[in-house]
């Protein structure tokens, strides 16, 4: 049986083209999507480090994002055939496979790390080691923007993600976990949901120690 990273991978590889057709709009139908990305971006260029990397960067389309928002942006992401869209996508820029607990990076370099809704089919006891590795890569006072859906329930939920299988999480529980890792979060942004799923929307921004 395969671990669930290559049963993401499989499944993301097996959808590219209708995957990126659908955020060609690159999140003009998500206002708050696009607006808690913007004052990421915008509290990164405040650090003085530039360097960001979008962690489960699907097509490349926020990695451009942050690219035209002033970051040094670059794009990771665990799936061959999003990273080979997002090269032709976007050639001016950087992307390379990797796991999320495993980063292509170098020790305490980043100013940001976003990870948009790419945490989300991490089962729950995997996901301190995930929030550890972004951790690692991140400079003393740079800034992490995890996106995901959430609960009200006490525990995450396994639901079925149209792609594979994915978790929704209590909002505190997911915030102690990044406490955990030796972030501090000092923003939250919850709201209903853009889709038929019904999960309510959740946006932590985070800063290390």
């Amino acid at each position: 049986m395969m671990e669930h990273q290559d049963e993401t991978r499989v499944a993301y590889d097996g959808v590219v083209e209708l995957y990126a057709s659908m955020f060609a709009n690159r999140l003009e139908t998500h206002p708050f999507s696009r607006n808690v990305i913007r004052t990421f971006a915008e509290l990164v260029r405040g650090t003085g480090n530039l360097r960001a990397a979008d962690v489960g960067c699907g097509p490349g389309h926020l990695t451009a994002m942050l690219h035209e928002l002033g970051l040094d942006a670059f794009g990771l992401d665990l799936s061959p055939g999003m990273v080979g869209h997002a090269r032709r996508a976007h050639p001016a820029l950087r992307f390379d496979e990797a796991r999320m607990e495993d980063l292509p990076v170098e020790d305490g370099v980043l100013g940001g790390v976003l990870a948009h809704y790419s945490m989300i089919h991490t089962p729950p006891d995997e996901l301190p080691a995930l929030l550890a590795e972004q951790v690692r890569v991140l400079a003393p006072g740079g800034l992490l923007l995890v996106s995901f859906f959430a609960t009200d329930g006490p525990e995450p939920v396994r639901f079925d993600h149209k792609v594979t299988p994915a978790y929704s999480w209590p909002v505190d529980r997911f915030a102690e976990l990044l406490a955990g890792a030796g972030l501090v979060t000092f923003a939250r942004l919850l709201h209903d949901p853009a889709s038929e799923r019904g999960f309510i929307d959740a946006h932590l921004l985070a800063r290390l120690h």
